[in-house]
């Protein structure tokens, strides 16, 4: 059994074994017993590394024994192995030569809080988003088959991936190519399956066996030359399985099922995938695993610990409290403003369905799931069929919320345009962790929505600067009748004063926040506060544009007869984006003036702090001011000081 650890190690861990391990081929050379210290060493090493950087947690528990079990059968990287989701491949980086990277983990300049190919040859393909392993292996192994190349490729499924309806797509097409692919399902949530223990085990052992194995391909030479043979084998196969094993679909669909077996067994595991090496075709190996293994507390709350923020070691003399200091203001994150409001009109409007894919507790729906749970639909990940069973019900005459990250609305695009805006229908998408995420970097950035959404016919788009727009603005998209989205970002905001009271606020107007002259800044979204600190310095006028489409024409116009400079500010592409509307709507109005676009540049921005990556890309005050102040330089504008 694996160790179980209580406690956050605060200081490096004891790992001898685990520190002989440069890379996979190194587990090669270990007995049974060595594998099951290594298991035991790389989770203790783990949770040090973990509780020193934050980052993803349970998962990565989930997988030790998978992982090594893994590494150890196939001769990686030649041997493709192809990870879902990412979160589960902590101890796969420590394997494969990253071990003294890992306390940069998710860290500017540092490792990916996920597989990227630029990082390692034994990150055969760049994750974020799940449910992209299997047909990812199955490309891989097709072009293998191709190219007369003999090697073994392995999707591993899990935290939920199996839901979406590309995994099965994949498999669909696995079965009619007849590639040699293996599929883990590491099942740590699902209840496919229940059937773990001693009898299933057994079974598993027989159906892996070479004796099984022979004894398939028997029935499959009966099937050429003696029909009434071949039923018969392949009824005698049936009934041993139906004895033990989960009525499944997989080998209706070509798969080679085995399993359910224990994925924390880890000599079972070597063994399985030993003799699983060596069968052709596509074959899916069903192990159960616990999410959090090994860590108490990650076991008993798998949801809790999903995600760890970093360990901050305790003073040894806690410090005295002054009473007469003022407590400072807990500012609620825009995810506690969207689950706010989601209740307070779901009170008000009992047509109201909220409705996410797999994202309740990252969206702040919690409470609206508890509080309202017949008008509550979680559809797993499954981004395609949210958005369209959303179409489906506001046919029907709900009022349907779609809550999704922007990175992964970008998954159901043909459903957003001919399933909900093609027919008009009355949906709001509410785009959480729109702009740039931190930590988890380039995958999960909210970078293109806006450049996305804006080109679509019927659609509205907001992009409230604080707290209390974003609620006032969801509000206003509530209200309209049609597709609206409203983009917000990860995190807290600036502290804005939230109003209880719900208006709506007028479609396609901006506000001006400060007047000024020479240079307006037309700010669209969250980065209004760096806006104003730049505007101080220049004298400029900032207006808080708040629509992007009906974007403020008039207040557009007017900005451009009163100003020598307009500058676009947004957190989202600059191609495509809110600047681009403006750019678009002054050229059809025959208008020439110089427009400075501020915003993501055509490149993918990698993990950081959040502050990193608005430096990185020019959008913090410091940088917004050089940048317009170089523009007034090469303008040469008349009455521009600089404080």
């Amino acid at each position: 059994m694996p160790k179980t650890f209580t406690d956050i190690p605060l200081s490096r861990p004891s790992t001898p074994l685990l520190d002989r391990i440069s890379a996979p081929a190194d587990l090669r050379h270990l007995d049974n017993d060595q594998l099951l210290v290594v298991a035991d060493e790389l989770r203790s090493f783990m949770l040090y590394c973990v509780g020193k950087t934050g980052g993803h947690f349970g998962a990565g528990l989930g997988v030790t024994e998978l992982t090594i079990a893994l590494h150890y059968v196939f001769n990686t990287p030649d041997d493709r192995l192809v990870w879902d989701v990412g979160h589960q491949t902590y101890p796969h980086k420590i394997l494969t030569g990253r071990r003294e990277q890992m306390l940069s983990m998710r860290l500017k300049d540092g490792l990916s809080g996920f597989p990227k190919r630029s990082e390692s040859e034994y990150d055969t393909f760049g994750v974020g988003h799940s449910s992209t392993s299997i047909s990812a292996a199955l490309g891989m192994a097709m072009a293998s088959a191709q190219l007369g190349e003999d090697r073994r490729t392995v999707a591993v499924m899990g935290d939920g991936a199996m839901t979406a309806g590309m995994a099965f797509e994949a498999i669909n097409h696995a079965s009619h190519v007849d590639k040699n692919l293996l599929v883990v399902l590491n099942d740590n949530r699902m209840s496919i399956g229940h059937n773990v223990g001693g009898l299933s085990t057994y079974f598993s052992k027989l159906w892996s066996s070479r004796f099984y194995t022979q004894f398939r391909e028997g029935g499959k030479k009966a099937l050429r030359s003696m029909p009434h043979a071949s039923n018969f084998v392949r009824r005698t196969e049936e009934y041993m399985k139906s004895m033990v094993s989960p009525a499944t679909i997989f080998e209706e669909l070509g798969f080679y099922y085995i399993g359910p077996i224990d994925g924390h067994d880890l000599p079972l595991l070597i063994e399985t995938l030993s003799k699983l090496k060596e069968i052709k075709g596509p074959v899916l190996l069903h192990t159960i695993t616990h999410k959090g293994k090994g860590f108490a507390p990650a076991e008993n709350d798998p949801v809790g610990y999903h995600a760890l923020n970093k360990v901050e070691p305790k003073p040894a003399v806690q410090p005295a409290v002054v009473t007469s200091a003022p407590k400072e203001q807990v500012k609620p994150k825009y995810q506690k403003v969207f689950g706010d409001w989601l209740c307070d009109m779901a009170e008000q409007d009992n047509r109201l369905v909220g409705i996410t894919p797999a994202m309740c507790d990252g969206s702040g729906m919690n409470d609206f799931a508890k509080r309202f749970p017949k008008r509550f639909e979680d559809v797993a990940i499954a981004e395609q069929h949210a958005v369209t069973v959303a179409a489906g019900m506001a046919c029907e005459g709900s009022k349907p919320v779609v809550a999704i990250y922007s990175t992964f609305l970008q998954r159901a695009y043909d459903q957003l345009i001919h399933d909900v805006a093609l027919q008009n229908l009355d949906v709001l998408f509410a785009l959480d962790r729109a702009g740039m995420v931190g930590e988890d970097g380039a995958t999960h950035a909210g970078a293109y929505d806006i450049s996305y959404l804006r080109c679509i016919p019927n659609m509205m788009i907001m992009a409230p600067s604080d707290e209390n727009e974003t609620r006032q603005l969801l509000y206003t998209g509530y209200q309209h009748h049609g597709p609206a989205a409203v983009r917000y970002p990860r995190g807290t905001g600036s502290g804005a004063v939230i109003e209880k009271i719900m208006t709506a606020m007028p479609i396609g107007k901006g506000v001006i926040r400060r007047e000024g002259s020479q240079v307006a800044i037309l700010n669209f979204g969250t980065l209004l506060t760096y806006g104003f600190e730049a505007a101080e310095s220049l004298n400029a006028t900032v207006a808080d544009m708040r629509f992007v489409k009906p974007i403020d024409e008039q207040l557009i116009l007017k900005l451009a007869e009163t100003h020598q400079l307009l500058v676009t500010l947004e957190e989202n592409s600059i191609a495509g984006g809110a600047g681009s509307a403006v750019s678009e709507f002054l050229a059809a109005k025959g208008i020439v003036m110089p427009v400075l676009h501020l915003g993501l540049p055509d490149r993918y921005v990698d993990h950081g702090n959040h502050n990193q990556q608005l430096a990185d890309t020019g959008l913090d005050s410091a940088a917004i001011l050089h940048a317009i102040e170089k523009r007034v330089e090469l303008l040469k504008l008349p009455n521009v000081a600089v404080k």
